[in-house]
């Protein structure tokens, strides 16, 4: 017969039991934030789904959620009403204010040389009519 959490948590060492038992009212206190945060802006579940265009169960999975895209997050606070400001506090620097995720560069030069490539080889198709990029371009010389 296999155990239960509380039973596999119960013959863990005192510490690991404290570290566990923190961890997860941090945890449910950021599942009850969206929620507390919705009924702070006065919104039912009801509203929050009918601004983001889906339905009221999804609304309750977003809350229940302990991890969230950053999009998601903000979309939901903005059906709330609200708006999100992300600050990102580092040592020996000014708070800077993120409004997306690409505002700090990641995968900047990957989509420039896409768009950079992408059309020519896609002319090349239609003027070629091969698979090749090699080919394409050198039958475009």
């Amino acid at each position: 017969m296999g155990r239960t959490l509380d039973q596999v948590i119960a013959s863990l060492p005192v510490e690991r039991q404290e570290r566990i038992e923190a961890r997860f009212n941090d945890l449910k206190d950021e599942v009850e934030g969206l929620r507390a945060l919705r009924l702070v802006a006065g919104k039912a579940q009801a509203d929050v789904a009918t601004a983001l265009k889906i339905k009221q169960p999804s609304v309750s999975k977003i809350e229940k959620q302990a991890d969230m895209y950053l999009s998601t997050l903000r979309n939901y606070v903005e059906a709330i009403g609200g708006t999100l400001d992300l600050v990102i506090t580092l040592p020996s620097q000014p708070p800077l204010r993120l409004q997306y995720i690409r505002d700090m560069g990641v995968g900047a030069p990957a989509a420039e040389s896409s768009k950079q490539t992408a059309p020519v080889a896609n002319k090349s198709r239609r003027v070629a009519g091969t698979r090749s990029p090699r080919r394409q371009v050198s039958a475009q010389d």
